[in-house]
């Protein structure tokens, strides 16, 4: 596969296919910004000074809802806690004046904190949440198998009714004493992305592993309640206890220490497009600090090969699903350590 650069960023993490078939790049620091033929624009949502890039804060994703009408900015506040704001979307361009907060959930940590957003085949709203901070032990607060808490979920809400949005009435814990319905998946240590099949509908999900494993853990449409082991299971291996009934192992996991840096795996897509026929089905993801895209080749859910697709783009932070269902790849550009602001780049994905 090749990768074109299309455009330089200020340490990007977050990007979404916006109206008129633009594509759109959060900016952790706090900015928003269109691509265009001379990159990217200038900001059309800065939101400097309410958030932090302390730990693993900032911008974590942008999302625009099917027809455009409605924008969405996931972040942590000034005190590190998730938020999700609404914008109204008026000829293509977000409306200030409208904005309003439609999810926050208070965080005890600086890491884990995901926040990745995206609306399903079924109208309803996911959400990504980690399990709140990192710890020797894994999930110090016990977070991710408590159904009680938000924290080490995939949440499923109803933007279309309440104030600021409904339960869906078919999500899997409604009718579960002292359980939050918001709970569509749970058992998760840092899922950073997840994506759906635009054939299919399925969930993929890569979710940062611990000490020793990554992992993508995949369900077919409309499976919910799935409990992926954290921290009891790190991928298929016992982390803290015993495996517990009806752990969903992952599809593919890889052991730590094949970059010879760190280990962290960033979710892609199932790739859908036309320009790289060879690659129809696979999931395409990354590991973020190694940048090496690779994709698993599936049949019915299944893993049945690991390809190497021979591109490096960095510090992969996320990728971007265009309507025409090609892909491009954003490089955060590191870390950013030292209080320098990373220059990151977007790539689009292409054949050899």
């Amino acid at each position: 596969m090749s990768l074109t650069q299309v455009a330089t960023a200020a340490a990007p993490t977050a990007g979404a296919a916006g109206p008129n078939g633009t594509v759109w790049i959060g900016e952790r620091a706090g900015t928003v910004r269109v691509l265009d033929g001379q990159g990217l624009s200038e900001p059309v949502v800065d939101i400097t000074g309410e958030t932090t890039t302390d730990g693993e804060r900032g911008i974590a994703d942008i999302e625009f809802n099917p027809d455009f009408t409605r924008f969405y900015l996931s972040y942590t506040d000034v005190d590190g806690h998730s938020t999700i704001d609404e914008f109204e979307v008026a000829d293509g361009e977000v409306q200030a004046d409208t904005r309003r907060t439609v999810f926050f959930q208070e965080q005890p940590g600086a890491a884990h904190n995901s926040g990745h957003i995206a609306f399903g085949p079924d109208g309803m709203f996911y959400i990504s949440l980690g399990d709140g901070d990192y710890s020797p032990e894994g999930d110090p607060y016990d977070n991710s198998q408590n159904l009680g808490s938000l924290l080490g979920k995939v949440l499923r809400i109803d933007l279309s009714a309440g104030d600021p949005y409904a339960i869906p009435p078919d999500n899997p814990f409604v009718d579960v004493p002292g359980a939050r319905g918001e709970i569509w998946a749970y058992g998760l240590r840092n899922p950073w992305q997840f994506s759906f099949d635009a054939e299919n509908g399925d969930m993929w999900i890569g979710d940062v592993g611990h000490l020793e494993r990554e992992e993508v853990n995949h369900a077919p449409v409309g499976a919910s309640g799935r409990n992926y082991g954290w921290p009891l299971m790190e991928g298929t291996r016992q982390h803290r206890g015993a495996e517990p009934p009806g752990h969903v192992p992952p599809v593919h996991e890889w052991q730590h220490g094949l970059t010879g840096f760190c280990d962290s795996v960033t979710g892609g897509y199932v790739y859908r497009g036309d320009q790289i026929p060879e690659l129809q089905g696979s999931f395409v993801f990354a590991d973020y600090c190694g940048g090496n895209l690779q994709a698993l080749q599936t049949q019915n859910g299944q893993v049945t090969g690991v390809l190497d697709l021979g591109a490096n783009a960095g510090w992969v932070s996320t990728f971007v699903q265009t309507p025409d269902n090609e892909l491009y790849v954003v490089d955060m550009g590191g870390f950013g350590g030292g209080g320098g602001t990373p220059v990151g780049a977007v790539y689009r994905l292409g054949p050899a």
